[in-house]
């Protein structure tokens, strides 16, 4: 990573900026050309710098008030099928393999589900269960109360002096 680089990360640490067009604000605060821009983003992702640019909704302003993460225990062997149904569903906004931690934690399989109501949430939750099937062998759903992470990479700078 550059200099030019740090200033990307820098400049976007709070989002892209609120335009028409975004990417062109952002090469112009940097004073790089679009392309250039570009060119680094897609470097960054694929060195691993950044993992991925997208938006990142405040589903309570939207009116999905009725937020939980799902928690499954199902088979390991079958996680990888699974979790890739599950997180194609249109509600799911992300679903993950983590490890148990028995025997205190059995659950492998996590899906963020998004309702405006208790009653679409419990039909999301169902409709989950039911392409799980006979692989479920329990679920949970922890339920949010408030948004605890909605930022992306942080990076100070020095303020060292030459």
């Amino acid at each position: 990573m550059d200099h030019i680089d740090r200033q990307i990360i820098t400049a976007t640490q709070a989002g892209l900026p609120l335009t028409p067009e975004p990417y062109q604000s952002l090469a112009e605060q940097i004073d790089i050309s679009e392309i250039e821009l570009m060119q680094r983003l897609k470097c960054m992702q694929e060195t691993g710098v950044i993992r991925r640019i997208g938006a990142i909704p405040n589903h309570y302003k939207l009116g999905y008030q009725h937020n939980g993460m799902t928690v499954w225990d199902i088979d390991d062997q079958y996680i990888d099928t699974l979790g890739t149904q599950i997180g194609s569903l249109d509600f799911v906004s992300h679903c993950y393999h983590r490890p148990r931690h028995l025997p205190e934690w059995r659950y492998n399989l996590f899906a963020m589900i998004h309702a405006k109501t208790t009653e679409s949430a419990a039909q999301q939750i169902e409709q989950i269960a039911a392409l799980l099937g006979e692989h479920c062998r329990a679920h949970e759903v922890l339920y949010s109360t408030r948004i605890l992470k909605k930022t992306g990479l942080r990076i100070k700078e020095n303020n060292v002096s030459s």
